[in-house]
C-alpha cells in the first residue's frame, strides 16, 4: 500500500512503530535506517518512497540541519519528525525546513495512526495540545510577528471561525468538512481566505496563530453579513 521509511537510531521505537504502521497501513513495505548517512544512501535507492519518519537526534543529524540535509538532496520525498522534542519553537522550525509533520514520541499509539494517515493523505499535522499550549506567553509577547489582531479576527465569517477552529485541532480539510457537514472544497476555500484576512503564508502560520485564541467568545457574535 505504502513504501515508508523509520529513520531512528533506536532499535525498540523502530520496532515500535513499524508496528503501528503495519496494523493501521496494511501491505505497507516498511525500511529502516539508524543514521544521516544511511538515510540519504537509501533515498537514492528508493526515489518512490511515499514518507520518511525521521528522528532528529540520530548520528549526522545535527538537529534540523540534517533535516535540511535530507530536504535538499531528496525534495519529493515527504519528511514527518518523530522526536521526543516537545518545545513548540523546535516544531515550527522543523515545519518551515520542509517537514510535513511533527509527531511526539510520547503520542498514543491512536494518535500516531491518525498523524500518519494525515499526513499519508496530503495534509500537515502538528501536534494540537503542544501547538496550544503556553498561549499566554505567546500573547504578551510584542516579538510575536503572526499575531493575530482583533481586527483581523473580525474580518472572519462565523464559518470561517469555525474551519479556524477546527485547524488548530490538527484537523485536515476532510475533517473539517465532515465536522461542519460542508463540502471539502468548501472548506479549501475558507482556508485560503482566513490566509488571506490574517495576513498568514501557510496553514501552519495560521494554527500557530490562532493557537490562543478563545474561538467561544468570537462564534457568540449574532450573525453579519457574509455569515
Amino acid at each position: 500500500m505504502y513504501k515508508l521509511l523509520i529513520a531512528d537510531d533506536h532499535p525498540l521505537f523502530r520496532e515500535a512503530i513499524g508496528r503501528v504502521i503495519r496494523d493501521g497501513f496494511e501491505d505497507s513495505e516498511i525500511l529502516e535506517t539508524q543514521d544521516l548517512e544511511s538515510t540519504l544512501a537509501l533515498t537514492q535507492q528508493h526515489e518512490d518512497l511515499d514518507l520518511i519518519l525521521l528522528d532528529l537526534n540520530m548520528p549526522g543529524m545535527h538537529g534540523l540541519s540534517g533535516l535540511l540535509q535530507l530536504r535538499n538532496e531528496a525534495p519529493t520525498i515527504p519528511v514527518v519528525i518523530i522526536s521526543a522534542e516537545e518545545e513548540k519553537q523546535v516544531i515550527l522550525q522543523a515545519v518551515t525546513y520542509g517537514a510535513v509533520g511533527f509527531i511526539t514520541k510520547s503520542s498514543p499509539r491512536e494518535q500516531m495512526t491518525h498523524a500518519i494517515a494525515q499526513i499519508l493523505d496530503g495534509n500537515i499535522y502538528l501536534p494540537s495540545d503542544i501547538i496550544r499550549a503556553s498561549g499566554t506567553a505567546r500573547r504578551n509577547s510584542p516579538r510575536d510577528e503572526h499575531a493575530i489582531t482583533t481586527q483581523q479576527l473580525e474580518a472572519l465569517t462565523r464559518k470561517q471561525l469555525q474551519v479556524l477552529e477546527h485547524m488548530t485541532r490538527g484537523e485536515s480539510n476532510k475533517m473539517i468538512a465532515y465536522h461542519l457537514d460542508i463540502a471539502e472544497t468548501t472548506v479549501k476555500a475558507h482556508v485560503s481566505a482566513i490566509l488571506r484576512k490574517l495576513g498568514v503564508h501557510n496553514r501552519v502560520q495560521a494554527i500557530l496563530s490562532a493557537s490562543d485564541i478563545d474561538f467561544s467568545a468570537y462564534l457568540k457574535r449574532g450573525p453579519r453579513p457574509g455569515d
